[in-house]
């Protein structure tokens, strides 16, 4: 118990901590002066668009990594799933993904460890899209970027020296040896035969993108999903007018810096993600006050976006769910 309401407090802690240094010295008196006079909430809904369409082309596309495995659950209870999933992070953090595969299980039978595996394989195209994603972005905004580090202070020899230092490797050894140990102790216990099978359906999902009939379409929904997720947040610079002069680069290199800053584990990114989008700002010629505003905002409005899209998703099982279980395969009801 206490275990569970120190997992869920830290990440609330740890986000209020940055929330209260990024805004300790700030008015916020003039949030509430642009809420009712500055604000372009016609701006604001398409943004909010494109933020419901990314979650909807990520349940399509992970439609199909379901497919090769024999599960065909409706789309529509794929997309709830997705939006429960983001919800669920807010309560606490990297929880998402085992969420929405729990869920599936539960409304359409899809096996956990099979649907965790596709979502394992759309984690790696993720970090490759990201990764590709942050190069070019790099390479386009070089200065911006080293001026950031060096105004952060970030050393980026430090990197360097982890990866070359022999207690590096002398922990990795460590955590190697310690999973054999604790395989061994499974086979005492007669667990392995469980956790084989367990692994051979989370291999099953992870390989399924292999099987997948149409590639150009997952390609498709792939683009379109980064697509959206760079319009959501793209678009709300037209909604401020002290950033809708800010261009497409400006965008890309705050977009990037926001999606590091959210893997530092707080609700929605908050606080890691206001510093940075913040910081970055400011080396457009944003103003400190305008661009905490912009980020207060920004970031209020959407982490509402993601419970009211969870809420919806996780009441929708009142309805028929369109799915029954035949032969051990999901099917979809005509």
């Amino acid at each position: 118990m206490l275990n569970r309401i120190f997992k869920v407090l830290l990440p609330l802690l740890l986000g209020a901590f940055t929330l209260w240094l990024v805004y300790r010295d700030f008015s916020f008196a003039q949030v509430s002066e642009v809420l009712r006079h500055g604000l372009s909430w016609p701006w604001m809904m398409a943004s909010l668009l494109f933020g419901v369409l990314g979650h909807v082309f990520r349940g399509l596309r992970w439609r199909q990594t379901l497919a090769p495995l024999g599960h065909r659950p409706p789309r529509r209870h794929l997309v709830d799933a997705i939006y429960v999933s983001y919800a669920a992070n807010l309560l606490l953090p990297r929880v998402g993904e085992v969420t929405r595969c729990a869920l599936l299980s539960r409304r359409c039978g899809v096996p956990f460890a099979a649907s965790l595996g596709t979502v394992l394989t759309e984690r790696v195209i993720d970090t490759l899209c990201i990764t590709l994603l942050c190069l070019v972005t790099f390479l386009c905004e070089t200065p911006i970027f080293l001026r950031f580090f060096a105004q952060t202070g970030t050393k980026t020899s430090s990197l360097v020296h982890l990866v070359t230092s022999p207690w590096f490797y002398l922990a990795l050894l460590f955590a190697l040896g310690v999973a054999l140990l604790l395989w061994r102790l499974a086979r005492l216990f007669g667990l392995r035969q469980r956790m084989r099978s367990a692994l051979a359906e989370l291999l099953d999902g992870i390989l399924s993108l292999r099987r997948v009939d149409n590639r150009p379409l997952f390609v498709g929904y792939t683009a379109l999903i980064w697509i959206s997720y760079f319009l959501h947040f793209y678009l709300t610079f037209f909604c401020f007018s002290f950033t809708s002069s800010l261009g497409l680069e400006a965008a890309m290199v705050m977009f990037v810096g926001g999606t590091f800053a959210v893997v530092v584990p707080t609700p929605n990114g908050a606080g890691p993600w206001h510093f940075a989008v913040i910081t970055l700002m400011m080396l457009y010629g944003v103003s400190d006050n305008d661009a905490s505003t912009f980020a207060l905002i920004v970031h209020a409005i959407q982490t509402l976006l993601v419970i009211v899209l969870g809420v919806y998703g996780y009441i929708t099982p009142k309805w028929p769910t369109g799915c029954k279980i035949k032969n051990d395969k999901l099917r979809v009801e005509n």
